[in-house]
């Protein structure tokens, strides 16, 4: 897919999601939902011809003026912007592909100094990079997988754990754009390509063109074993390894959630204690000589 055709999907799937009154203008009766063409046009202070052509994918480079203006029309918010600036020019010196993404040893240590906070780190494709033991009994739903992205919409636990899952689904859609501004990406390409295959809920998300990097919030979890929290959560960007997110989550001092999460660390601890019992007595497998 060429970039013509990326900036002419941004732009319709961008407009479909701008409602006329959010410009101060009446909705009127429309056959489909968002802006039409000519009153983005309008709102950029462009022709109708020329945002047509950049619809159809005829206009090749558009200024950053322009750009500007259309990301004013369509009320996009700075990393939506930035998403359409790297749409026209994108970035010349990606990360490769090919590169396996790994949590620095700094950064793992640092998540076992937190026993009582679940943190993990994650990467520009939502693979599980680091977890503390905390984090781990948390999402223990995950099992194996290690992309939170491939769980999230084809692990049917899932939608058990996250109270809000399509709330949470769409942001990690989003979060999952945010972070690979060149859709040339081959392993973007793949990932994206067989989810939107294989889960319907993921090609519609996808479809949005949703650009929005995880930072601060809270999110309502079921547990298996503690039942139902709230956690609020903040997103760190990792300096030494763009690309990569510290993410940690905390409950309210005395709240249920907090006696929640501690009875899910005494349940951590026992567990580490019983294998490190059996382990000691060489009752595990790879323990067999």
């Amino acid at each position: 897919m060429d970039k013509n055709q990326r900036l002419s999907e941004f732009l319709r799937a961008r407009r479909a999601l701008v409602r006329p009154e959010d410009h101060g203008m009446p909705a009127g009766t429309r056959r489909i939902p968002g802006l039409r063409r000519e009153e983005v046009a309008v709102l950029a202070g462009v022709s109708t011809d020329y945002y047509v052509r950049l619809e159809q994918g005829r206009e090749r480079n558009p200024s950053p003026q322009v750009l500007g203006a259309l990301a004013a029309a369509l009320l996009l918010e700075d990393e939506e912007a930035a998403y359409l600036r790297a749409l026209v020019d994108p970035p010349q010196h990606g990360r490769p592909a090919a590169v396996r993404e790994y949590a620095g040893p700094h950064l793992v240590s640092l998540l076992d100094t937190w026993p009582d906070t679940p943190a993990l780190v994650y990467g520009r494709y939502l693979d599980l990079l680091a977890v503390n033991p905390l984090g781990e009994a948390l999402f223990s739903w995950l099992g194996s997988e290690a992309s939170l992205i491939t769980a999230m919409f084809l692990n049917p636990a899932a939608r058990d754990f996250y109270r809000d899952w399509a709330v949470v689904a769409q942001g990690c859609v989003a979060a999952l754009r945010a972070a690979n501004p060149a859709p040339d990406d081959q392993r973007l390409q793949e990932l994206v390509g067989e989810l939107c295959v294989r889960n319907h809920d993921f090609a519609r998300m996808w479809a949005r063109h949703e650009v929005r990097a995880k930072t601060a919030s809270a999110k309502r979890f079921h547990h298996p074993l503690v039942g139902d929290l709230t956690l609020n959560f903040e997103a760190f960007s990792v300096n030494s390894a763009p690309g990569q997110h510290l993410v940690v989550y905390r409950a309210e001092p005395g709240s249920t959630a907090d006696q929640s999460l501690a009875l899910l660390a005494g349940f951590t601890l026992t567990e580490f204690a019983d294998s490190k019992d059996e382990k000691t007595r060489g009752h595990l497998p790879h323990d067999l000589p």
